[in-house]
């Protein structure tokens, strides 16, 4: 998993996404190897295990290409949302949900998640079993601990993917799964399967590489109920603002009571009132031109299972659509031509260069990004709804910066 897409949305990882920064690569793989062989029989694998794992092990250069090209963070959310949600997806989510409706229902009872986000996730993260991925899970990660970007966090995944080889509930020829090192049914990173797998069909076992998806499913509810997953409560809904709302106030992380959001004329779209909880944000992924949303504490949730804010949209909006709900009411500004990655850390170092912080240039639009476009057309007289444009490229590449 998790720190798990898709591709869709295959093999994202739900762990937080680590800051690209400069490194000096081992020289060969082998040599890389090598010391890390020292450092896994420190921790106490074995010899044989580490041997026999490694040695199917090859280079594959294409290994950050693909972490720099995941399309939850590089799609406009609207097509993202196309694929990720498309009619067939949110069909086989029902028809699973009748299929696995027993074992689903023990599954939320015993663990406290709707089986419909925990079929999402399935959806999302393989399509519902229909591709778990095909690569060798320590070659993903030996090739990305050699990258030396997230050496320390590929090589701590090593030893517990190393660990779980040890413990014979699966062989190296089987331990297959997405390039980034996620696993199963519902792609668990091996560091979050070590702490949250658990045996879902009663064989005794935690098996993620079999056909039968219920341990993946109980080990997904038991790792979200650990997160905080608060049942019965929504990961968010669509919103409607009224004329001339302060766009500034919309951001993930900037939460409120629904006495304050009401007060404001914040209304549910169908013109029904929010729910009354305590923290709730406003999210608007593509500005007062698109669906705003008011999301909930198990959005934050969702996020710590994969960092995208598209991908958390994604679940929590297949979730809904296979529970019977229909789409969302606004649209989107799908005539907007989408940045490119140089685009994007265009604006991130011309923001940063303002002294606005975006959390680093690494081409990706994340909170901090939105949060330093808003304070730059707060402070140019602009609507701030975050939302970053070819129009906020080109001011910002102007001379004054806008």
């Amino acid at each position: 998993m998790k720190r798990l897409a898709l591709l869709i949305c295959l093999f994202a990882t739900p762990v937080l996404a680590q800051m690209e920064r400069p490194v000096q690569r081992a020289v060969t793989l082998d040599a890389w190897q090598d010391g890390f062989r020292v450092k896994a029989l420190a921790a106490g694998i074995p010899a044989t295990v580490f041997d026999a794992a490694f040695a199917p092990v090859r280079y594959n250069a294409g290994t950050r290409a693909q972490d720099a090209n995941q399309s939850e963070f590089v799609r406009p959310i609207w097509a993202y949302l196309d694929d990720a949600v498309s009619d067939r997806r949110v069909a086989t989510g029902r028809q699973k949900a009748v299929a696995l409706q027993k074992d689903l229902q023990r599954i939320s009872r015993k663990y406290g998640v709707e089986p419909e986000i925990l079929l999402a996730i399935w959806g999302m993260e393989t399509s519902f079993g229909g591709f778990r991925g095909n690569t060798y899970t320590i070659e993903a990660l030996a090739n990305a601990a050699h990258d030396g970007r997230r050496q320390v966090f590929a090589e701590a995944e090593l030893i517990a993917a190393l660990r779980i080889l040890a413990s014979g509930v699966v062989t190296p020829d089987h331990m297959l799964g997405g390039w980034s090192g996620a696993m199963g049914d519902t792609q668990f990173m091996p560091t979050t399967y070590m702490a949250y797998a658990v045996d879902g069909n009663g064989d005794g076992r935690r098996d993620f590489w079999s056909d039968d998806p219920l341990d993946a499913l109980a080990s997904t509810a038991n790792y979200l109920r650990a997160l905080g997953w608060q049942k019965g409560q929504p990961w968010g809904l669509e919103v409607v603002l009224p004329e001339g709302f302060d766009y500034a106030l919309t951001g993930e992380h900037d939460t409120r009571n629904t006495r304050f959001w009401t007060r404001k004329g914040v209304r549910l779209a169908d013109g029904g009132a929010l729910p009354d909880h305590d923290a709730v944000a406003l999210l608007a992924p593509a500005g007062a031109r698109g669906p705003v949303f008011a999301v909930f504490p198990n959005f934050q949730v969702i996020r710590q299972y994969n960092m995208s804010v598209s991908y958390s949209i994604a679940v929590g909006h297949l979730a809904d659509r296979i529970g019977g709900a229909g789409g969302f009411s606004a649209g989107w500004p799908r005539g907007d031509t989408p940045l490119t990655r140089a685009q994007v850390l265009d604006i991130q170092r011309a923001l940063m260069a303002q002294g606005l912080d975006t959390g680093g240039a690494d081409g990706r639009i994340g909170p901090k990004t939105v949060e330093a476009v808003q304070a730059w057309q707060r402070a140019n007289g602009m609507r701030a709804d975050g939302y970053a444009t070819v129009g906020v490229w080109r001011a910002l590449r102007q001379p004054d910066g806008g």
